[in-house]
């Protein structure tokens, strides 16, 4: 980038030299843009996405023979988005990955200026997460929750490896910038404290009570919000649909990601087709219509940026 003085900029005696002085002075004119800047409606920069849970666990696995929690911070397999030019997202402002943590074993502590939230899948009795010097206990389809600073690390004092979904807001941070990062002095924060009624820790238990106390939206349609909302910049929400039921979303600007909690059935997410099953991972990204149909009845977890979006006043359907 070079110094370019006004008086050359007065002696420009047509575009093509004004261009020229332009692109010396590291200026991009606006008026012959590239591609636009702005949009009717939002460009589509994700596609819908499914991850088989099966086949991650079977990839956890096989990882747990070559890589120890030495070797990494932890053991996960980010689930990044098949959009072409997109690497890490799994929709706009989150990303999901699946993690393991084996018998015996423990994750180190540490924090970070990124909200995080866990969907347990399998463990056993003695596995758990130590938030800010709790130890909460994983169990199958809890929602755990680690906001924002917090110290988190897990140990698995079980005799069964551990597996989960982590969900982040990582995206959003590092197009935002504030990412921080620390280690905590010990390798996992000591507790003597177990804390099953943290309000960290959604139980799969009184997500079910709750859901058997609600009205149907539609027939065999029910819906509950986890937390109000969970993070500041996440919201979580349990779909449960009998067999034979189904819901939908018409688009919007929300980026979403779904995990089936228990059951089986068929996703419609755009033009994409998934079967799924419990473990599984769908991607929902902004402006996709989605429709959701239970073979057996099922327990869906959605993970959304909606608090961020209603914040700035950016949450909003989308017409097809």
């Amino acid at each position: 980038m070079a110094a370019v003085s006004p008086q050359e900029f007065e002696r420009a005696g047509n575009m093509e030299e004004l261009l020229a002085l332009l692109a010396r002075a590291g200026i991009e004119n606006g008026w012959a843009k590239r591609e636009p800047s702005m949009y009717a409606k939002p460009k589509k920069a994700f596609i819908a996405a499914h991850w088989d849970g099966k086949q991650a666990r079977a990839a956890l696995d096989a990882a747990g023979r070559f890589v120890n929690t030495e070797l990494a911070e932890r053991r996960n397999l980010i689930l990044n988005n098949p959009a072409p030019g997109v690497f890490y997202p799994t929709v706009t402002t989150l990303v999901a990955a699946y993690q393991m943590v084996k018998a015996g074993e423990v994750a180190r502590s540490h924090r970070h200026t990124a909200n995080a939230l866990r969907f347990v899948l399998d463990t056993k009795p003695g596995m758990f997460t130590v938030v800010d010097g709790k130890k909460i206990p994983m169990e199958p389809n809890d929602v755990l929750l680690t906001p924002n600073w917090c110290w988190h690390g897990h140990a698995n004092e079980s005799h069964a490896d551990g597996y989960w979904i982590d969900f982040l807001d990582v995206p959003l941070t590092h197009l935002l910038g504030p990412m921080f990062f620390e280690h905590h002095e010990e390798k996992v924060e000591h507790s003597d404290i177990i804390a099953p009624d943290s309000p960290a820790r959604f139980a799969f238990t009184e997500t079910v009570r709750r859901l058997a106390a609600e009205k149907d939206i539609a027939p065999g349609y029910r819906e509950i919000t986890l937390g109000n909302p969970a993070l500041t910049t996440i919201a979580l929400s349990v779909v449960r649909l009998e067999a034979g039921a189904s819901f939908t979303m018409k688009p919007s600007t929300l980026s979403c990601i779904y995990a089936c909690m228990q059951g089986t059935g068929r996703a419609m997410i755009d033009e994409a087709n998934f079967n799924f099953a419990r473990g599984d991972v769908m991607a929902a990204p902004s402006s996709s219509a989605q429709r959701f149909e239970a073979e057996q009845e099922c327990y869906l977890l959605r993970v959304s940026d909606e608090p961020l979006l209603r914040f700035l006043g950016w949450l909003r359907d989308i017409e097809q």
